[in-house]
């Protein structure tokens, strides 16, 4: 049932888009990691483009409500970090491509 959960998890978090660019943070490679104990609590660890990102404040709490809405998720903590820094070289193919980097 955890990978359903983290399954579930990774799949809401590919419809929280970065406001400044055309791709979802998952695909930016904006989530550092997803961690879902046995109990259905998920731990989000996270970073942005930049400190001086305009929704520094906001997009935590969007990825918290989107995980949460996730069937079987008790609830969600999501830790913003800047270690290690975000560079391009975390995005996905696909972004990549979207984005017009290939």
């Amino acid at each position: 049932m955890t990978q359903t959960i983290y399954d579930a998890c990774i799949a809401a978090l590919k419809n929280v888009y970065d406001p400044e660019l055309p791709v979802d943070i998952y695909e930016l490679g904006l989530i550092y990691e997803v961690v879902v104990d046995d109990e259905g609590f998920v731990d989000v660890i996270m970073t942005l483009t930049s400190p001086a990102c305009p929704v520094a404040g906001q997009m935590p709490i969007l990825v918290k409500a989107a995980v949460e809405q996730v069937e079987g998720v008790q609830g969600a903590e999501v830790e913003l970090t800047w270690d290690p820094p975000w560079t391009q070289d975390r995005m996905s193919e696909r972004a990549r491509f979207q984005l017009g980097f290939m």
